[in-house]
């Protein structure tokens, strides 16, 4: 049965569509498609008649992720699929680019687009996943809308900062790890310092969380405040911004209950068994995750989230490890939260973080550590399907350290040959090998083969 492999390049409102076979002939030519109803009765018709032409084909489309320009195209094949003999997979444009960097393209179009991505699913079939359908899209869509208000939130925030650091900059004295209620109750009453200096005390304390002491203190700090915003413009701007930042509070606390209330997936109530995972990052992990089943190992999700260490060796030169943080954003920081969460009240975690500082490991690589032993432990959960049990984790480790001896490290490399002393190599090298040749001559001493023979 032929194959053929069917390209869509989505931009804002149409798509560039190219077929191609096996060999990469292009069958049917690149074309353009609105994205409107009739344009996807025209592919639909396009593709029916390409089916009866080839009755025995197995068409195979792609799409790349454009940030939401593909979905309506995406689910468009998805449909098609009850219908046609049709397969369809949403790309990494990372894989696409650098597939087509590889091979030496210069010019870029949507047609060449096109035919990238259709190239890309016949060079590398084992990286492309198809789906018939994702039941997790409308979850996904009020993820992201809630990551969209939390962005501005902190915009808003940022901008009320620059702001007060004029008007009110005692304020901010109150406002260093997170911004109290109380502060935003105060700001729409007292936007300014000066206005702050001419209230009354009792009328400050009927603030909640703000008793008479703090009252008269904030009254005094503004009375001697350098603040040099005085205005009226000033104070109408603060007004207005803590009252935006209030408004959009409401709406993330009432969209995320609303996400979690609807959330009835299993994998969820898992992973909030892990001392460290609440309703929000267990909801956020599994729509970045997916489906488990798509990572072979733990190395593979750790890649994912761009946690796993790389290593950088050319020459005589060499860089120590350092984690990569390649791959989404999203999904780091979450875990990165997960594991801040998880340093204070989970008492595995907190172990290997103090394990790893009392070596005089820095904090941050130490804070990267915990993060991918939490992601290797969620993956074991998702992989098994068993709730978060610390022991499990600390009997793999006593396993790993009973082990025994470790073998001797043999270069695979310089199995043909031995290190040539007459070798041009750079001092740098001759170091390295001279320290390589000691090293494996301690090796063979500890292990009592060049140990000297006892005398009687």
């Amino acid at each position: 049965m032929p194959d053929y492999f069917f390209g869509i390049d989505a931009s804002k409102g149409y798509s560039n569509l190219v077929m191609l076979d096996s060999s990469k002939r292009c069958v049917e030519d690149d074309f353009q498609l609105d994205d409107t109803f009739d344009g996807h009765q025209k592919l639909y018709s396009i593709l029916s008649e390409f089916c009866v032409r080839h009755p025995k084909a197995n068409i195979f489309a792609a799409v790349e992720s454009t940030g939401g320009y593909e979905n309506n195209w995406f689910n468009a094949l998805v449909r098609f699929q009850s219908h046609l003999p049709i397969k369809t997979a949403r790309l990494n444009p990372c894989g696409v680019y650098n597939n087509s960097r590889a091979g030496l393209d210069r010019n870029i179009t949507d047609k060449i687009s096109a035919e990238n991505i259709a190239k890309y699913i016949i060079e590398h079939p084992e990286k492309v996943r198809y789906q018939q359908q994702d039941p997790l899209a409308p979850l996904r869509k009020q993820w992201g809308f809630i990551k969209m208000l939390k962005k501005q939130k902190t915009q808003l925030l940022n901008q009320l900062e620059s702001n007060l650091y004029t008007a009110n900059p005692e304020i901010l004295a109150y406002c260093k790890d997170n911004t109290p209620a109380w502060v935003f109750s105060l700001l729409q009453r007292y936007p300014t310092a000066s206005k702050l200096a001419k209230a009354r005390k009792s009328s400050v304390a009927l603030i909640p969380y703000v008793t008479p002491q703090k009252a008269k203190k904030l009254i005094e700090a503004a009375k001697h405040s350098v603040a040099s915003a005085t205005d009226e413009t000033t104070s109408q701007i603060i007004k207005a911004t803590v009252q935006q930042i209030r408004q959009l509070s409401k709406v993330i606390d009432a969209q995320t209950k609303a996400m979690t209330d609807k959330c009835s997936i299993p994998e969820v109530e898992l992973l909030k068994t892990f001392i460290g995972v609440g309703d929000d990052s267990a909801v956020g992990l599994i729509l970045e995750i997916g489906s488990i089943e798509r990572f072979e190992s733990s190395k593979h999700l750790a890649s994912f989230f761009g946690l796993h260490p790389v290593y950088k060796k050319s020459g005589d030169g060499s860089w120590g490890f350092h984690m990569s943080k390649k791959g989404r954003v999203v999904p780091r920081q979450i875990l990165y939260m997960v594991a801040m969460v998880a340093i204070q009240s989970n008492p595995l975690i907190r172990e290997i973080y103090e394990k790893h500082t009392e070596k005089g490991m820095e904090k941050k690589a130490a804070l990267g550590v915990c993060m991918h032993k939490i992601i290797r432990i969620i993956y074991g959960m998702l992989k098994h399907n068993k709730p978060f049990n610390p022991e499990i984790d600390r009997k793999n480790r006593e396993k790993q350290n009973t082990q025994g001896e470790k073998k001797i490290c043999r270069d695979k490399s310089r199995r043909y040959q031995a290190y040539d002393a007459k070798a041009p190599i750079s001092r740098r090298q001759a170091k390295k090998r001279e320290e390589r040749k000691q090293s494996q001559s301690d090796n063979i001493a500890k292990c009592g083969i060049k140990a000297p023979v006892p005398v009687l």
